[in-house]
């Protein structure tokens, strides 16, 4: 095996880099601005979770950088590795004195006076450890066994926290991983049969059924389940066209459940109106395209499934929070990627993007730098 080397000339690029960095800034200027209130009645001062995710966000580069400096054929070795730690961490939560409870759901996990949900390490670790399975010569039925198989080991802790918007997000992540190696035939019977499983969970769970009807109907209950929904609405709706003003949006004043984490993207309808919730799309868009033209120009089979499944697992987590803030979907508590306050979600972001930058510099539009795996 052969460690790939760049030619002379390949350069890293840029967007690839510099638009999560605006992402990212993007998120500390509106964390600020949503927290300001509640952190000076708390702490006494508006600035203390802006500056706190401004940390995050330098230990996050400093993560990027270490990540950068792997050699690409060592993910392959390590792939194992890092899928079976972030599964225990996943399994931990379930465990008294280790898992924290929020919200009736046991998805955290506190080490040291530290806290972070392990699905934020699951998920990339997932998509790497099976992006690299999926890319190996085999027929198609044993590779789909072995996508459900890791797929199901994955989520089987998920069912117990419960999170039913991790198990939405792992499983789709392995359907779209599976299809760009061998095809929509078998994701396409699974994805009939996880429709009908869901359905049946639904109906099965008593706050499930309610946490739809409040999706369906927010106003049939809008002290309680249906809240959130309606205050995010209200957050748009004063936002208009061009928005209040940063700073100035009322919706922060108590009157917006987690304004600084799922619900970060009502915060920038409300203060910077249609014109700057269309322009941050449009930036989540320009780094889609940049990654996808990454993703087209790689001729390594291993390094194009890698390169896929970190896209998969950046944007997934973007269509979802989409989704649930617009009423399109139920609320599944999946943060904005870059924007959402929280520090290990920030972080694992941008160990993603370290390694799509490692990926960037070594190869060249159709053209493979060396015979990677010969």
């Amino acid at each position: 095996m052969q460690e790939t080397r760049p030619r002379d000339g390949l350069k890293t690029d840029p967007l690839l880099f510099l638009i999560p960095l605006v992402l990212s800034v993007i998120g500390v200027v509106m964390i600020t601005s949503a927290t300001s209130y509640s952190s000076l009645e708390r702490f006494g001062s508006p600035w203390v979770l802006g500056l706190k995710q401004l940390k995050w966000l330098s230990v996050s580069l400093m993560a990027m950088v270490m990540v950068y400096s792997v050699p690409l054929h060592m993910w392959r070795k390590i792939a194992p590795v890092l899928w079976l730690l972030a599964l225990a961490a996943t399994w931990a939560t379930l465990f008294p004195g280790i898992g924290r409870s929020v919200g009736g759901a046991r998805r955290w996990l506190s080490v040291g006076g530290f806290s972070f949900q392990p699905l934020e390490a699951l998920a990339p670790a997932f998509s790497i450890y099976l992006a690299f399975i999926m890319s190996e010569k085999s027929s198609k039925g044993r590779a789909f066994l072995r996508c459900l198989t890791v797929a199901a080991f994955s989520t089987l802790p998920l069912f117990f926290q419960p999170n039913a918007g991790g198990v939405l997000l792992i499983f789709t992540l392995a359907m779209g991983i599976y299809v760009i190696n061998h095809g929509w035939r078998y994701p396409i019977l699974a994805g009939g049969i996880m429709v009908a499983a869901f359905l049946w969970l639904t109906i099965a769970e008593e706050y499930r059924r309610r946490r739809w009807v409040a999706f369906l109907d927010p106003w049939s209950d809008p002290l309680d389940k249906g809240f959130q929904i309606i205050q995010g609405l209200i957050a748009f709706a004063n936002g208009g066209f061009w928005g209040v003003g940063l700073g100035r949006g009322l919706q922060k004043l108590q009157y917006l459940p987690a304004m600084h984490t799922d619900y970060i993207l009502a915060i920038v309808g409300e203060e910077t109106g249609l014109i700057g919730t269309m322009s941050l799309l449009l930036v989540y868009a320009l780094f889609s395209w940049r990654s996808y033209s990454l993703w087209t120009a790689l001729d390594d089979p291993s390094m194009k499934s890698l390169l896929w499944g970190l896209i998969l697992s950046l944007l997934l987590p973007l269509f979802i929070n989409l989704a649930g803030v617009l009423k399109m979907a139920p609320l599944s508590g999946m943060p904005l990627p870059f924007l959402s306050y929280g520090g290990s979600s920030l972080l694992f972001m941008w160990m993603r993007v370290g390694i799509m930058l490692k990926i960037s510099s070594q190869f060249k539009a159709k053209e493979r730098v060396v015979d990677f795996y010969d």
